[in-house]
């Protein structure tokens, strides 16, 4: 019975900790690689082939760094050069919080 009760407590705790993990990316970070990751590079940097084709730059880029948040929203939202617009993809929320994380990666 004993070592029944131990179980039972340490399966709790793995599962405790499995949903403490899960929460620990962000909407914004879960957004952003779900949806930017594939152009945008996982670390904010592009594919070279990518970036060169779809004339997507990477977060360090001085050009990038000097684009405000609301500037960035708004490429998001309707779009900009070659990438699609997400409005009516994602909710005003997912798309300032995947800027806010996309910012994050901007070293």
């Amino acid at each position: 019975m004993r070592k029944t009760i131990q179980f039972a407590v340490a399966l709790a705790a793995v599962v405790a900790m499995s949903g403490a993990v899960g929460f620990a990316q962000s909407s914004g970070e879960a957004t952003y690689k779900a949806r930017c990751q594939s152009c945008h590079g996982a670390e904010g940097t592009p594919n070279p082939g990518i970036a060169k084709a779809m004339g997507v730059k990477p977060a360090s880029d001085p050009s990038v760094k000097a684009m405000t948040e609301a500037q960035m929203i708004a490429a998001t939202t309707n779009g900009m050069g070659k990438m699609q617009p997400f409005k009516g993809k994602l909710t005003d929320a997912e798309i300032k919080a995947s800027v806010d994380y996309f910012r994050t990666l901007a070293k």
